[in-house]
Order: C-alpha cells, then sequence, then structure tokens
C-alpha cells in the first residue's frame, strides 16, 4: 500500500503563535485605553466639573435636599459670573454654599422685603415670582428673614444670595457676606439626580 506523507494544500497550520501576539497586542491596546480613560476622569473631575449635593433648603422652590448636580470649575477662568446664575461657594465656616448671583462688583444692591434693587432700579426675579405672589395670597412677605441695606459691592467679589428668601444664610449675612471670586467654585450646570429632574440649568 503506497503511503501519502506529503502535507495536503488545505491541511490548517498552526495558528498559535499568530493568535497569541494578536492576544497581547489586543490586551494592550485595552490597557492603554483604561489608562487614557482614568487620565481623563482625573481631569475632568478635578480641573472642568465637579459633582455637588444639595443640603439644605436655602435654594427652594428650585432646588431641594439630596439633588446631585454638575458644576462648570472652568467658565469664570474665562469670564465673570453673570446676575442670576446658580454658583457653588467656598463658605468661611468651611462649607460649600450652592447660591444665586444677585449683584456684582460695582453695583450698588439693596434688599427690602420682597424687593431687591440694583444701581437704584427693582431686579425682576422671575426664579422666585411664584413664591412671592402666593406669599401676598397668604398675606404676609415671602422674604420674611432679613433685608439689607444699600451697600456698594467691593471688586473682584459678587453678592449671592438663596431663592428661599425666609431661610438662607447669605451675603446678606455678616457670616457669609460678599462672595469673591476666588472663593467660587463654579457655575452649577446641570441637575442630574434624581432622573425625573434631569435638566440644564442655565440655557
Amino acid at each position: 500500500m503506497e503511503h501519502n506523507d506529503q502535507m495536503q494544500p488545505n491541511q490548517p497550520i498552526n495558528a498559535a503563535p499568530a493568535k497569541t501576539a494578536q492576544t497581547k497586542s489586543e490586551t494592550w491596546e485595552w490597557i492603554k485605553a483604561l489608562v487614557i480613560a482614568g487620565v481623563l476622569v482625573i481631569i475632568i473631575r478635578w480641573f472642568l466639573f465637579s459633582p455637588f449635593i444639595v443640603d439644605g433648603d436655602s435654594m427652594h422652590p428650585n432646588f431641594f435636599t439630596g439633588e446631585r448636580l454638575i458644576v462648570n470649575k472652568i467658565v469664570y477662568d474665562i469670564r465673570d459670573p453673570k446676575r442670576g446664575e446658580v454658583i457653588v461657594f467656598h463658605a468661611p465656616e468651611g462649607k460649600d454654599y450652592i447660591k444665586r448671583v444677585i449683584a456684582l462688583p460695582g453695583e450698588t444692591v439693596k434688599v427690602t422685603g420682597d424687593k431687591v434693587y440694583i444701581n437704584g432700579e427693582e431686579l425682576a426675579q422671575p426664579y422666585i415670582q411664584e413664591a412671592i405672589d402666593q406669599a401676598v395670597k397668604e398675606g404676609h412677605p415671602y422674604n420674611t428673614l432679613l433685608d439689607f441695606p444699600e451697600t456698594k459691592v467691593p471688586e473682584g467679589e459678587i453678592f449671592a444670595i438663596g431663592d428661599n428668601r425666609p431661610n438662607s444664610k447669605d451675603s446678606r449675612t455678616k457670616s457669609v457676606g460678599f462672595v469673591p471670586y476666588n472663593k467660587i467654585v463654579g457655575r452649577a450646570e446641570v441637575i442630574f439626580w434624581p432622573v425625573k429632574k434631569i435638566s440644564f440649568i442655565h440655557f
């Protein structure tokens, strides 16, 4: 009987070495991708954006305890704060507060009851107008806590108060006062928790 010891043309060749090299290459690519992703997370977390958890009632009726926000940490490296923006800043007592920018450097600000005056002109406050209207229907002012005498905002600082005027420790109080630019963490951009309240804060 004749034996055929020659390799057939379609006989498979052992490809193990090639597969091993390919596996090592893919593993290395995954490692690089994970390292890059980790670096990006660190950059985004510490330099660009930061999460913030609302703690307290000072921004009712627009923000509530337990809500989680994304704070833009670089916007004020590009430009100055604007009136009406919601900011997070380092308060003197070692906590981070969330308040709304009301008056800017060089402006005069005065708070009398529910009315706020900037350079002698009354400020429109659409973010709390419904709360003010409800208080009027009930026969009392919304702001039952503090007024603020007409004062000029120092350069490089802002005047910020909470939307919950009857329950907010803010620039009206001596313990907080005007907020220096270098104490501002950033601008609140997005509510991302709870899911039903996901929304942009500024448009």
